[in-house]
C-alpha cells in the first residue's frame, strides 16, 4: 500500500490543467459495447477507476488500442458472451463500481447481461434499483443465484416504454439510455439526470446513430435504432476536479490559472465557491484564483447561516461537498454542510477535526464548519483516505497545515485524480509518494 508524505505550508503558484471527466470517461467507453465498429475516445484519464474498467472490456473482448496517453480506440467485434457468466468476470466486477455502467450495452445488444453488487467508494449505500426498474420497463428479467449473489438478466425482446424514475440517477439513467437505443419502438425517460455526463454520452450515441432528444433536460426521447456504428468522442475537462482546484487555490494557493475548464459546463460549481467568498476571475475558457488572504462566508439574505447542500443537476455535485467543507475551515464564518445522497460521505470529518478544524458533526448527513479565517492553522497528521472525494480534500488540508503528513490509502485518490501529486509538485507542493 503506498501513502503520501506531505509537507505543508508551501505556498502553489502557477498553471494546471484539468484531466478528462471521470464519470464520463467510465459512461463512453462502456458505450463502445454497443457497435461491432471502432470508437475513439480522446481525454481519457490516465487513473485506476478507467484503467480497471478498460482492462475488463479486454477481458471480455474487446479490441483495444492506446493511440496516445489519453486516447483509445475501442473494438468490440468479438465478444466472449461465455465469459460474463464466469466467477473471475463477477469478481472483476465486485471490486469496480464502473463495471455496473457494462449492463445497459450488454443487454441492449445481446440482451443478456450479468451483474453482483460492484465496489467502489466505501461511503454509504448505493442502490441499483432504478437500473433494475428501468430494464424491466424494457422487457428484461432478472434471476438471483443466491449461491454466488448475481443476478441475471435477460431479454428475449426489448421494447421502448414510458417511465418515470424514482430518482434521478446518474448511472441508473446511463444504464437505460444504452439499453434503450437498440429497442424497438420510442422510449422517455423522465426524472433523467441530466448531468453534463450524460449530455456527453447522448452525443456520443447519437454520433454513433442513435435518435436520442431532449438531451440536457430530465425529459429524454429515445426511438430505438437496428444498430449503430463507429465515432469519435473527446470528453470534458473533469468538473470535480476543477472544483477540486479552486478549493485548494482558495486555501494554499498563490495565484493559480486553471485551464481550459469548459466553463459553461461548470453550472453552480464556480458561483458556490464564491458564496464561500472566494474570488473567482473568469478569462475566456480559464479560471484564475488570486491569492485569497481572507474570504468571508456569505449568510442568506434574511441573515441565517448559510446551508450548502447537494442535489440533482443543475443543483450542486455531492463529490465536491467534502472539498467544500475543507475550504470553509479556514474561511470567515460558518456554514452548514448538507450532504444527502451518502450516509458515510462526512465520516472523515473527525480527521479534520484532530487537525485543528471546528467542525461539528451533526449526523451522518449534516455538519457545522466555523471557520479559523486563518488565524489558527490547521495541524499535520496522519491519517487514511476513505474515499476519493474525501482524499483529495484530506491532501488539501495537509498542503496547508504546518508540518509534515502523511495519507495512507491513497489507491482511493489514485482512482480519481490523474499523477495528483507531479502536477501539484509543479506548482510548488512537496508531496513525496512512499510504500507503506
Amino acid at each position: 500500500m503506498e501513502a503520501f508524505v506531505i509537507e505543508g505550508g508551501h505556498p502553489l503558484k502557477g498553471v494546471i490543467h484539468p484531466q478528462g471527466a471521470k464519470n464520463e470517461a467510465l459512461e463512453v467507453i462502456c458505450a463502445a459495447l454497443l457497435t461491432t465498429e471502432e470508437v475513439v475516445i480522446k481525454n481519457i484519464p490516465d487513473i485506476l477507476d478507467v484503467n480497471n474498467l478498460i482492462q475488463l472490456l479486454k477481458d471480455v473482448g474487446v479490441t483495444v488500442k492506446q493511440l496516445s496517453r489519453n486516447t483509445y480506440s475501442f473494438k468490440a467485434d468479438n465478444i466472449n458472451l461465455d465469459y460474463l457468466e464466469s466467477d473471475e468476470f463477477v469478481k472483476k466486477c465486485a471490486a469496480l463500481r464502473g463495471s455496473v455502467l457494462m449492463i445497459g450495452p450488454l443487454l441492449g445488444r445481446f440482451h443478456k447481461a450479468v451483474i453482483t453488487k460492484p465496489g467502489g467508494d466505501k461511503i454509504g449505500r448505493r442502490r441499483l434499483d432504478t437500473h433494475f426498474l428501468g430494464f424491466k420497463q424494457l422487457g428484461a428479467d432478472f434471476v438471483h443465484d443466491p449461491s454466488r449473489n448475481v443476478y441475471s438478466i435477460n431479454a428475449k425482446h426489448l421494447r421502448g416504454n414510458y417511465m418515470l424514475l424514482d430518482e434521478a440517477s446518474i448511472t441508473g439513467t446511463a444504464n437505460i439510455i444504452m439499453a434503450a437505443v437498440l429497442a424497438e419502438g420510442v422510449t422517455t425517460i423522465y426524472n433523467a439526470a441530466c448531468e453534463p455526463y450524460i449530455q456527453q454520452l447522448c452525443k456520443l450515441l447519437n454520433s454513433m446513430g442513435a435518435r436520442i432528444s431532449g438531451i440536457a433536460s430530465n425529459l429524454l426521447t429515445i426511438q430505438g435504432v437496428p444498430s449503430l456504428h463507429g465515432a469519435t468522442h473527446t470528453i470534458l475537462p473533469d468538473m470535480i476536479e476543477v472544483g477540486s482546484f479552486i478549493g485548494l487555490a482558495a486555501m494554499i494557493g498563490d495565484g493559480i490559472t486553471i485551464k481550459n475548464v469548459s466553463v459553461e459546463n461548470l453550472g453552480i460549481i464556480p458561483d458556490t465557491f464564491k458564496r464561500m467568498g472566494i474570488k473567482i476571475q473568469i478569462k475566456g475558457d480559464d479560471l484564475y484564483i488570486p491569492k485569497q488572504e481572507h474570504y468571508e462566508i456569505e449568510s442568506f439574505i434574511d441573515g441565517t447561516i448559510m446551508t450548502l447542500s447537494d442535489s440533482p443537476w443543475p443543483g450542486l455535485t455531492p463529490d465536491l461537498l467534502s472539498v467544500l467543507l475543507v475550504v470553509a475551515s479556514q474561511a470567515q464564518g460558518s456554514v452548514l454542510i448538507h450532504q444527502k445522497m451518502f450516509e458515510s460521505r462526512l465520516f472523515f470529518v473527525d480527521k479534520l477535526i484532530d487537525m485543528g478544524a471546528q467542525i461539528i458533526l451533526c449526523d451522518p448527513h449534516r455538519a457545522v464548519v466555523v471557520g479559523h479565517d486563518r488565524k489558527r492553522n490547521l495541524r499535520s497528521g496522519n491519517m487514511s483516505s476513505p474515499d476519493i472525494r474525501a482524499g483529495i480534500a484530506l491532501l488539501i488540508a495537509a498542503l496547508c497545515a504546518e508540518g509534515t503528513s502523511r495519507i495512507s490509502n491513497i489507491s482511493q485518490i489514485d482512482r480519481g485524480y490523474e499523477d495528483i501529486e507531479r502536477r501539484l509538485n509543479d506548482l510548488g507542493a512537496k508531496i513525496t509518494r512512499v510504500k507503506g
